[in-house]
């Protein structure tokens, strides 16, 4: 009687630990946490100070004795305690306030918890994700690839006898795969995504006109402006961009168009798709009919950059589509394999209990 109160209590949860952002979603409630991956702490006592979107207001912008720290660095974990004390907080969060009355329970329920990583980590990166939720009190934590939980979460049909592409372009990494019977045929991992184009804006700001901006400001014109492929409409949208002069030292705005931008972007964007034509060519012909009948799908936050479909489909000659809302496929494909409990036995990389 008291596990089923307990389990009843303890909200199964799916979480997309991503490089720049970090999704939860409640079995039966949908996605209830979208915040940053940024972590706010005091440098000399390394108490936490703020996680999320209040710790990312704080980047590039603390005192000396305040650092903002991004934990994961190309989908994994660069500081495991932080990151641990960052799931503890979300998990925490998410079970509030189980209940407020007289049978209030006198702690947390631990929950079951599946986290999408990517596909190219190590067996060490693999354990530290697992024991960094566990240690931040999941009762059980399975892995699953993000390329298949983006599969799932696109409502793609991954146990079939069928040929599935997709491509998750995230913060920190790139994951390219090809699936079919509940598992990924090809893949790779390519730790090359949103960081690397915002890093390619601020050199292009620095090498066109001598001015240094911060990655935040990047990514701010990256999302409003960026693009990766000529759009009529579009190619006419300028923004202005604030940052320091180099010569002078003294601040400094340019007007910068979209094109300049998509220049920018374009190494980034031809090593996706050099990736993307490894894959391709790798694939046995029988999937790969498949994959010219059905098309590649994107997922991710890179799949918003404009233009992005029709570039990948002009490079490769196959149809592109990008996920519904693409920024939770992930998140969304673990909450599907919450409920489907055989799928999870399928694609699981590893799991369990302590």
């Amino acid at each position: 009687m008291l596990n089923k109160l307990w389990s009843y209590f303890a909200h199964d949860v799916g979480i997309d630990l991503g490089t720049v952002n970090t999704l939860v979603l409640v079995k039966g409630k949908g996605i209830v946490i979208r915040e940053p991956t940024v972590v706010a702490l005091h440098k000399k006592t390394r108490q936490i100070l703020a996680i999320g979107g209040e710790a990312k207001r704080m980047l590039g912008r603390t005192p000396a004795a305040i650092e903002a720290v991004r934990p994961l660095r190309d989908g994994v974990i660069s500081d495991f305690d932080t990151t641990e004390a960052m799931l503890r907080y979300f998990i925490h969060k998410v079970h509030d306030s189980p209940s407020k009355g007289r049978f209030s329970l006198p702690k947390i329920p631990k929950p079951r918890v599946v986290v999408g990583i990517p596909s190219g980590v190590t067996e060490v990166e693999r354990r530290a994700v697992q024991d960094a939720c566990l240690s931040a009190g999941a009762r059980e934590a399975f892995l699953i690839e993000e390329p298949m939980a983006a599969a799932i979460g696109a409502k793609l049909p991954v146990e079939e006898p069928e040929g599935v592409m997709v491509a998750d372009i995230g913060g920190g990494t790139t994951e390219i795969a090809v699936i079919s019977l509940g598992g990924m045929v090809l893949n790779r991992s390519l730790r090359v995504a949103g960081d690397e184009m915002d890093e390619a804006i601020v050199s292009y700001m620095r090498v066109r006109y001598g001015m240094l901006i911060g990655e935040r400001t990047a990514e701010d014109v990256k999302i409003e402006i960026g693009s990766a492929y000529p759009l009529e409409k579009h190619d006419s949208a300028a923004t202005v961009i604030r940052g320091r002069d180099l010569a002078s030292g003294l601040p400094k705005s340019i007007k910068v168009t979209a094109s300049e931008i998509r220049e920018a972007l374009t190494p980034i964007v031809s090593q996706i798709i050099s990736s993307i034509h490894e894959v391709l060519e790798e694939t046995p012909p029988e999937l790969l009919t498949d994959i010219v009948e059905r098309g590649i799908y994107l997922a991710g936050g890179g799949a918003l950059i404009k233009g992005l479909d029709k570039r990948i489909a002009e490079e490769t000659k196959l149809p592109v589509y990008v996920a519904d809302d693409p920024l939770t496929t992930v998140v969304r494909g673990c909450g599907e394999v919450l409920d489907n409990l055989d799928l999870l036995s399928k694609v699981k990389v590893t799991g369990g209990l302590r």
